[in-house]
């Protein structure tokens, strides 16, 4: 189960914060909105009901089981996100230096190579083993010139490295018809998996885009699509109470109105850091536009942070708590661990003088933050988990999903493309075609 508190906007002034009948004002639009959101007719709900792609990953993922050392996705923006996230959160925090573990079991170590950086490109290549590596390859377009780049580079050294075909060590993510890659594939009898046209990159984690790694080492997927439909009821429900996406998209476009025009995203845990990181590009890239609707320029947009308790209490809160009082702080909260040795891991009474549990000391700290930002009247709302497992992570992707298509109705934008990225991949072709 997933709540939202968001008593502490109630706190703050009414200059910085909103009230419970602000919030619940517009509430009646909700049915009038959902039907908007459907005249897109974007697919990052309807997916959840793909069980054909589901049972074709389960059958792949049988197949190569225990063939590979190493997986390394090569993919950038939403073709990369998601999948760090799952393996942050899902897996151990040192998976990849687990060593004849239980938890492992023969799992393949996972990479992900989301930048062209020379230097990424050439250490990944001191601890990879050519000939038991699967590399995938994420690009709906099937042009996207860095993924493009790393995917000729590392070809290029499965033929002089190994002694299989090139379809032993590549599998592609892409589009179902068009696109370079779905030439490639066809010629070198690449296996392939589909990204439904309707389906934007940074709204994929629950395709085979996310889906496919994450099975490939051991997160169970089914879950995480229970979590997501769990979460989809709420999004559908024309109940406020019940309704927790159109809650937090309210929420940020009232505050955006008050000049609150930066939220930042901050887990007290460890283990939801890159969710904050994947939330990041999904707001940017969505509401971040020049035009609304009527093509008119209104220059819309929420500048995300991602921030991480207690970490940056010591890098980030001085700002927070002194500086313009211009941001919305989100927090999320995590009630328990699904592993209990986690949450009963005690530091010695030399601390104190009494014995207390980390976890106590991480809550202890949030509180204190969140009466901190309240007391110097900073809006800031709590998001609260039970615990981290595939069924919460699906949930609160469908949620921030979800919420972003409510908030581009409330900004009156397209919340799905990204004509600003396309200007600046339009130009790098034009430059390099140039030289």
């Amino acid at each position: 189960m997933i709540s939202l508190n968001f008593e502490n906007l109630v706190s703050v002034t009414k200059k910085h914060g909103l009230s419970l009948a602000e919030i619940k004002k517009d509430s009646e639009k909700i049915p009038k909105l959902l039907e908007q959101i459907k005249k897109r007719n974007q697919g990052f709900y309807e997916i959840l009901d793909d069980r054909e792609t589901v049972k074709k990953i389960a059958t792949f993922a049988k197949k190569i089981k225990g063939k590979y050392k190493s997986i390394v996705v090569l993919g950038i923006g939403g073709s990369a996100l998601g999948t760090i996230c799952l393996q942050q959160s899902l897996k151990h925090c040192f998976e990849n230096e687990l060593k004849n573990s239980k938890t492992r079991e023969n799992t393949p170590k996972l990479y992900v190579l989301d930048n062209i950086d020379p230097q990424l490109i050439s250490e990944i290549e001191d601890i990879i083993d050519y000939g038991k590596t699967l590399f995938i390859v994420v690009t709906k377009s099937g042009t996207t010139p860095e993924t493009l780049s790393q995917y000729f580079y590392f070809r290029d050294k499965i033929r002089t490295k190994s002694s299989h075909k090139l379809n032993a060590h590549f599998v592609f993510i892409t589009d179902r018809q068009k696109g370079r890659l779905r030439q490639i594939a066809n010629e070198e009898k690449i296996t392939t998996f589909e990204i439904p046209e309707n389906v934007g990159g940074r709204f994929s984690v629950l395709t085979t885009v996310g889906l496919l790694p994450a099975a490939l080492i051991g997160i169970n997927i089914g879950k995480l699509i229970e979590g997501a439909k769990t979460m989809c009821k709420k999004f559908f429900s024309k109940n406020f109470t019940e309704n927790l996406p159109y809650q937090i998209a309210t929420i940020q476009y009232l505050l955006n109105k008050k000049g609150k025009t930066i939220n930042v995203l901050m887990p007290y845990s460890q283990k939801l850091i890159r969710f904050a990181d994947w939330y990041r590009q999904l707001l940017a890239e969505s509401i971040g536009k020049k035009l609304n609707n009527k093509g008119k320029e209104i220059f819309a947009g929420i500048t995300p942070i991602n921030a991480l308790g207690v970490t940056d209490q010591h890098s980030q809160l001085q700002l927070y708590s002194e500086g313009p009082n211009d941001k919305l702080i989100i927090f999320i909260e995590v009630g328990a661990y699904a592993n209990k040795k986690f949450a009963k891991l005690e530091i010695p009474s030399a601390f104190m003088g009494k014995k207390i549990t980390f976890h106590h000391l991480l809550q202890t700290e949030k509180n204190a933050t969140v009466q901190a930002l309240t007391q110097t009247n900073r809006p800031n709302i709590t998001l609260k988990i039970n615990q981290i497992d595939e069924n919460t992570l699906g949930e609160l992707f469908l949620l921030f999903e979800a919420s972003i298509a409510f908030l581009g109705e409330l900004f009156d934008i397209n919340a799905y493309d990204q004509p600003g990225v396309e200007l600046s991949k339009t130009l790098t072709k034009k430059y390099l075609a140039q030289n």
